[in-house]
């Protein structure tokens, strides 16, 4: 996904309320703008970090900059959670997800389970439904791995519990983590965070939800799906 308009630079002063953010931009214009992630961003809110924003002039917005990449030592990571299903769409159709890019049509928004919407269902005439869960994640504490969720998250439990029961209906569920940062390898559940979350990923596996991780080359030009990473073993533990 290349961005349309080039990203503003700036450098973070804080970030507050969930939505918003203060920064400053490179000419030194004092900005407050609107951060699309509600997650608690842990390790990349550094008040002095570098950011890049999207600069939008529709008169219907309250904020004319939108957050979009952090910098975090040598790591460029995407925060925006309006992007993952686009780029994971993407890394679907051309072949970096399993064999989904064999399904016939792909939908996206679809009602399903709870009064809940799957963020793509797949569809074929041999290969039936695949219903398809996308997280986006951008936090690692240690080196080389990614982890989700990094605060307590009912509403992914309550996804992957969904997604069990379109198995049990006979479909494909699938839970894909997409990496927004290029300098992790592997990837794991954090469950010392979120233990019920935890608790709901094993469930969702002992069912048939089938769970991938996909990383992502990051950077102020564009952010691009660069496949696979491995699931560490602590993500399965207990199983």
């Amino acid at each position: 996904m290349i961005f349309q308009t080039p990203l503003v630079p700036a450098t973070l002063v804080q970030r507050y309320k969930r939505f918003l953010f203060d920064a400053v931009l490179d000419d030194g214009s004092a900005i407050t703008g609107f951060c699309p992630n509600t997650g608690s961003l842990r390790g990349l809110t550094t008040p002095g970090s570098r950011i890049w924003l999207s600069e939008h002039d529709s008169p219907t917005r309250k904020h004319r900059y939108m957050l979009e990449l952090v910098s975090v030592g040598d790591t460029v990571v995407g925060i925006n959670t309006g992007l993952p299903n686009r780029i994971a769409e993407v890394a679907i159709r051309i072949g970096q997800v399993g064999n989904l890019a064999r399904y016939a049509t792909l939908h996206r928004e679809q009602k399903y389970g709870r009064n809940s919407r799957i963020d793509m269902l797949l569809s074929d005439q041999e290969m039936g439904l695949a219903y398809v869960e996308v997280k986006n994640v951008h936090f690692s504490r240690a080196r080389g791995l990614a982890e989700f969720p990094d605060s307590p998250t009912a509403r992914g439990a309550k996804h992957l519990e969904e997604l069990g029961d379109m198995v049990e209906a006979g479909h494909r569920g699938i839970m894909l983590y997409l990496i927004q940062r290029d300098d992790c390898d592997r990837f794991r559940i954090c469950g010392d965070l979120d233990p019920i979350y935890a608790k709901a990923f094993r469930r969702a596996v002992t069912r048939g939800v089938e769970a991938f991780a996909l990383k992502c080359r990051v950077s102020p030009q564009q952010i691009a799906p660069d496949g696979l990473i491995a699931m560490d073993e602590p993500a399965f533990a207990d199983l």
